[in-house]
């Protein structure tokens, strides 16, 4: 049943990505970057998340460089926190487990549209 809801929010973040097309970054890149966290988001992986995670944290951060591209990883992200039942402390405490600093907390509640 887990691996179904995984299954229908990577297909979301890949329908997302199409519509997304004048960004250069795409809920698909940020599905990508971030699957190996799912777990440890969903609150199955230990109190600390696997190395793949942090490495698609980091990743994700140096991708999005440009305003629209952190303001599309904010809506991709809260879709995905919707979608998969992620644990909303671990996801808001993801950035700075992993060592990396956003401008925004990962919170359904982000206003993604203020993102600088």
């Amino acid at each position: 049943m887990a691996n179904v809801k995984l299954a229908r929010g990577l297909v979301l973040f890949m329908a997302v990505a199409g519509a997304l097309t004048s960004e250069a970054l795409t809920c698909g890149q940020v599905a990508s970057a971030l699957g190996p966290c799912l777990t440890y988001l969903q609150g199955k992986a230990g109190n600390s998340p696997p190395a793949a995670c942090c490495a698609g944290v980091g990743s994700l951060n140096s991708a999005a460089q440009t305003t629209p591209d952190r303001r599309t990883a904010c809506q991709c992200l809260q879709s995905a926190a919707k979608d998969t039942n992620f644990n909303s402390n671990l996801a808001a405490s993801l950035p700075g487990q992993c060592g990396v600093s956003i401008p925004y907390k990962i919170s359904t509640s982000t206003n993604c549209n203020t993102i600088k």
